[in-house]
């Protein structure tokens, strides 16, 4: 009998060890806004968010560094 395959969607997370998904919700407009301004960027929403919190805790000194 053939072994099958997990249902998911190809692509779509990082390879094992090197990223971890955090689930948030946020106002559709502003999902909207960041996905178009990735798009323009050729990046995607997701390295956006994860610069932009970046910099929020370099700015709010979070105990790291």
């Amino acid at each position: 009998m053939a072994e099958k395959k997990k249902a998911g969607r190809p692509g779509r997370k990082p390879p094992a060890g090197t990223k971890k998904q955090l689930l948030t919700s946020m106002d559709p407009e502003i999902i909207k806004r960041i996905k178009s301004a990735a798009a323009l960027r050729d990046t995607t929403a997701s390295l956006v968010m994860e610069q932009a919190a970046a910099e929020w805790l370099d700015r709010h000194h979070d105990g790291k560094k």
